[in-house]
């Protein structure tokens, strides 16, 4: 009956986007593939320096995101908004872009990754960066996706002369004989912890650096499905939410026309959109460029029209994975749905003490709010209409969204790790 009189409600405004299903496909994973995951998601021994885990930028205490805008992956010491840079080993800039929360990757539906989408499944193949040089193994997108902070100096390899991961990432020797990902399998190997674990999943070959991801992505899938939130249960028995749940789902699905990207049973459409975003930070540019912006989607297809779009994000567990945005802007819920109110007004007022950033020497934060052609350049790409909300309607969506969460974690963090390297916690 609830369910009809939503139906109803929407029929009579503006917009009448339908109400997903709730019938997300996951792949099933062997159990003892699930537990070495879980081991090397959390082991440091996989970074170049031995001091950066998978779990230091997507830890469940921190919604599997790590509670900053922008990190410090090599070079930080602790935790979330703890961390902190290092004084003997100083990295030299924040990590480009927010750490994206992991929930529900392992659903089918997610075939294109990262912000701006650089990694897709497609028909035979996975396309990656890496192009020609990707190697066979990979059992899904995830299971690409989930190593290459490996391979960036930012997040885990470490930087030039550091060590024989980052020593070889800088010399282009990836997938070759020798090369990084040879590195980090063999550092596993000769662990009799793993080779026992991995004897149980694969045999007793040796052990390639596409089975470590694997086991990752089978972690990762399993560990952090989460559709059994208050909203999936309304959809697939129409149990009840409570009114103010109510009127912001209809505003939803309605008069906001929020579905309009953020559509599909996790809210989205798995797409790329400009909607001026406020940018800082290091931004993504080639070796040979002297900039700090970040284009987005245009960085991987070369088309001018894709300048600043990013990927529309899941909404799953929003209310626990701020800060929010591909750059962290706004570290509240409530100013990110005001952002999208009006985003040009919104990009042009932003105040960079909103974000949460890990302090460093000499940060280069402001390089694109500081030059107007920049800031015109992201305003004229925004394709998001002004809108209009009362305040009561924002406190709905919020109220809405709130049933959303799903905040499951099935293993949790392990208390050691085969390297005996500390476990992020």
């Amino acid at each position: 009956m609830k369910k009809l009189l939503l139906l109803c409600a929407l029929a009579s405004g503006t917009h009448a986007g339908p109400l997903p299903q709730a019938n997300a496909e996951f792949a099933a994973h062997d159990p003892a593939e699930i537990a070495l995951g879980q081991l090397l998601f959390y082991d440091p021994v996989l970074s170049g320096n031995r001091g950066v885990a998978c779990a230091t930028c997507h830890h469940p205490r921190f919604g599997t995101s790590d509670g900053v805008s922008l990190g410090l992956g090599d070079g930080g010491t602790g935790l979330g908004p703890a961390r902190r840079a290092n004084p003997e080993n100083l990295p030299p800039r924040h990590v480009a872009r927010n750490a994206p929360a992991l929930f529900n990757l392992g659903a089918n539906q997610f075939s294109v990754l990262f912000h701006d989408g650089r990694l897709e499944a497609l028909q035979g193949g996975i396309r990656t960066p890496m192009g020609a040089e990707m190697v066979a193994g990979f059992d899904s997108p995830l299971a690409a996706q989930a190593m290459f902070p490996v391979l960036s100096a930012d997040e885990m390899a470490g930087h030039y002369g550091e060590n024989d991961i980052s020593r070889a990432v800088s010399q282009g020797l990836i997938t070759t004989e020798g090369g990084a990902w040879d590195i980090i399998a063999a550092r596993v190997a000769a662990l009799p912890e793993y080779r026992a674990r991995f004897d149980g999943v694969i045999g007793d070959t040796p052990i390639r650096f596409t089975d470590i991801a694997n086991a990752i992505a089978a972690f990762t899938a399993v560990e952090w499905r989460a559709d059994n939130s208050p909203f999936d249960q309304f959809l697939r028995s129409q149990a009840p939410l409570n009114k103010a749940a109510m009127r912001g789902l209809t505003l939803f699905y309605g008069k906001a026309a929020c579905d309009s990207c953020h559509s599909g049973q996790f809210q989205t459409d798995h797409q790329f959109h400009a909607i001026a975003m406020p940018q800082f930070g290091p931004g993504k540019a080639a070796e040979f460029e002297n900039h700090h912006r970040d284009t987005g989607r245009m960085r991987v297809t070369g088309q001018a029209a894709d300048a600043y779009r990013f990927r529309t994000p899941s909404l799953r567990n929003i209310t626990l994975t701020a800060p929010y945005g591909h750059s962290g802007a706004y570290a509240n819920l409530e100013a990110i749905i005001r952002h999208h109110l009006d985003p040009i007004i919104a990009l042009n007022n932003y105040d960079i003490s909103q974000a949460i950033l890990p302090v460093l020497p000499a940060p280069t934060d402001t390089w694109v709010q500081d030059r107007p052609a920049e800031m015109h350049a992201i305003a004229s790409a925004n394709s998001l209409p002004a809108w209009r909300l009362t305040d009561a309607e924002v406190a709905d969506i919020l109220a809405f969204l709130h049933t959303l969460e799903d905040p499951v974690s099935r293993l949790g963090v392990p208390p050691s790790v085969p390297s005996g390297l500390p476990v992020p916690r």
